[in-house]
């Protein structure tokens, strides 16, 4: 595919926006559409083109990229889109909205439109650096050269895979940033030190969820973890993982939470056992 092909970006949030200026940067005419318009300021001060509506974002473009908060976005994005796509463009759903919801997308993109449905992996510092895990379902042949800015691909098998898998891995690494706080409690209940417990947490084979768990510079939104880990229940009867989204919840009520980091409701965890 030429590097050069036109692209719309929808949706310039803590993960958006670093990811479309990696587009900008190598190369591509790139128009973007944001809910807050005032957030692709920068992007516009280096070459991108602000467009007023969604629909307008997407009028002349090869290939389009949505990375939205939820399916409730992503759903009103594709409603006001769908008239407006050229026949032929590439779609790439890059949000974190399920694998049902992509399913129902391409169902309604029809023939016309490419899907590939392709969420990722890893926070705001592997965005900016161009080191995103993505997991990537569908025919990724067009796009290849355009991920290939954004991180790793990893093809997961048809459309939906990507989204199904996202569900998998995300659930698992905030369970066990979970069990973390949960872990903290538990070692103040018994005595313990908070740096002792930490460090041997952090030399377990729950090592990786600590790191997460107390991690500063990067950002995944407590309100997103909400999002994510309702998904999972949702889709299978997951006992542990219910007790999880109750704590992330609870957190996610402190609208300061909500917006922060993950680690922000670690510490809400810790303190209100």
């Amino acid at each position: 595919m030429d590097t050069m092909e036109k692209i719309a970006f929808l949706g310039l949030g803590h993960m958006g926006a670093p990811m479309a200026r990696r587009l900008l940067d190598a190369g591509h005419p790139l128009t973007v559409w944001n809910r807050t318009p005032e957030k692709a300021a920068p992007l516009v001060a280096r070459g991108a083109v602000l467009a007023a509506s969604p629909a307008e974002t997407v009028r002349d473009a090869d290939v389009v990229i949505t990375m939205l908060a939820d399916p409730a976005a992503l759903d009103a994005v594709a409603g006001a889109v769908l008239p407006e796509l050229r026949a032929g463009a590439c779609w790439v759903e890059m949000s974190t909205v399920g694998p049902d919801v992509v399913r129902e997308l391409a169902a309604r993109l029809g023939e016309s439109v490419t899907l590939v449905d392709a969420p990722v992996m890893g926070s705001t510092d592997r965005a900016e650096a161009g080191a995103l895990g993505i997991l990537a379902g569908g025919d990724t042949a067009r796009v290849e050269r355009v991920l290939a800015h954004l991180g790793t691909v990893t093809r997961t098998g048809p459309p939906g895979s990507g989204a199904a898998l996202k569900l998998v891995v995300n659930s698992a690494v905030l369970g066990g940033i979970a069990l973390v706080a949960e872990s903290m409690v538990l070692a103040r209940a018994l005595g313990l030190d908070d740096d002792t417990a930490r460090t041997a947490l952090a030399n377990s084979p729950l090592g990786g969820a600590v790191a997460r768990a107390f991690a500063d510079g990067v950002h995944f939104g407590t309100s997103l973890a909400v999002k994510d880990v309702g998904l999972a229940v949702e889709a299978a009867r997951l006992p542990a993982l219910e007790a999880v989204l109750e704590h992330y919840r609870s957190a996610a009520a402190d609208p300061a939470v909500a917006r922060a980091d993950v680690a922000r409701a670690v510490t809400h965890i810790r303190t209100s056992a």
